[in-house]
């Protein structure tokens, strides 16, 4: 790319991508702070036929819109270095992962 022409505005992509990741995360921490605690369980039940679920499901998706809306408007309209979002993102989905995975879970919880 020549020094003389403007970069792409990729920040909405970056906080789509972040915001996702971060999604990701949330619903591990939840679920094993729900599997974890009893007073967790019992604040994350909103729905009592399903249980922890329907609260760990429910405020993941709402950390995940929060996420996305205020990446947006931070970085709307700017070129941010995607490589190093879609790094930390791509960490923040393998420890998601691993937070969801039940022998790591059983691990943590000293099970």
């Amino acid at each position: 790319m020549k020094s003389t022409e403007a970069a792409i505005p990729n920040g909405g992509a970056g906080a789509a991508i972040l915001a996702a990741s971060v999604g990701c995360f949330a619903l591990g921490i939840l679920a094993v702070a729900a599997d974890g605690s009893k007073a967790a369980a019992r604040l994350l039940t909103f729905y009592r036929p399903t249980g922890p679920l329907s609260g760990v499901t429910t405020t993941t998706i709402l950390i995940w819109v929060a996420v996305w809306v205020a990446g947006n408007r931070i970085w709307r309209g700017r070129t941010i270095a995607i490589a190093k979002v879609s790094a930390l993102s791509f960490a923040f989905l393998v420890l998601g992962l691993l937070l969801t995975f039940p022998p790591c879970e059983d691990f943590l919880l000293r099970r």
